[in-house]
């Protein structure tokens, strides 16, 4: 897979957010464990500044969660990195992302030349979150929608990501998921969650491994415009 984005001059920064402070974040990545190269070569090619309001702008290369607004967050690049790596295992050609967020995830996703579908419950995010896709020149699926139904229409996935914690994986997200491929969640309270990896065979049994301790924004129903 290679990079598969376009770049304004403007959308490479300056100073806080330039190439040099995207690389040093590439730097402790790889230093945490993050080793597949094509997922860093994304990440440090994505100006991950525009996926948050310009005053947090200066932060946006810090290892770390940040607001994005309606008490969500662009998730931290290590989780974001770690849920790709994962990913990328199955060499998907179609994903399915449960909670679009700032767009950030989809963007890495999209960056590396994979089928890319998003499902968002806020409209107001999705609205901004399409935009940078359009800034982007990336082709990236969007529906506003209750993430629970994930997207039948459009199944089966080679993989799926769920950007948010719950209780126990949803079925219907199972159900959606091509044999042989994977499904990345967090699962547990808000307070102890676990990033989950379950692995559908080609006889539709499912296998569960727990990839890292992780906290994400809890996994809401219904829609708000």
């Amino acid at each position: 897979m290679s990079l598969n984005m376009r770049l304004q001059p403007d959308a490479m920064g300056s100073g806080l957010t330039s190439q040099r402070v995207r690389d040093r974040l590439v730097e402790r990545l790889r230093a945490n464990e993050i080793r597949d190269e094509r997922v860093l070569r994304a990440i440090g090619a994505i100006p991950r500044h525009l996926f948050v309001d310009e005053a947090l702008a200066t932060r946006a290369y810090e290892d770390t969660a940040l607001p994005i607004g309606h008490g969500q967050t662009i998730s931290q690049p290590w989780v974001v990195a770690r849920m790709t790596e994962a990913v990328l295992e199955v060499n998907p050609k179609k994903v399915l992302e449960i909670g679009t967020g700032s767009g950030y995830q989809a963007t890495v996703l999209a960056a590396l030349g994979l089928e890319v579908h998003t499902v968002e419950r806020i409209g107001e995010l999705l609205r901004a979150a399409r935009k940078r896709f359009r800034q982007l020149g990336l082709n990236v699926r969007s529906k506003h929608d209750d993430g629970h139904a994930g997207w039948a229409e459009n199944g089966p996935f080679d993989a799926i990501l769920v950007t948010a914690g719950a209780a126990a994986i949803v079925d219907a997200l199972i159900a959606q998921l091509a044999p042989g491929g994977t499904l990345i969640a967090p699962v547990g309270a808000a307070s102890a969650q676990s990033l989950l990896q379950l692995r559908k065979d080609a006889d539709g049994q499912v296998t569960r491994e727990t990839l890292a301790p992780v906290v994400f924004v809890p996994l809401l129903p219904g829609v708000i415009d």
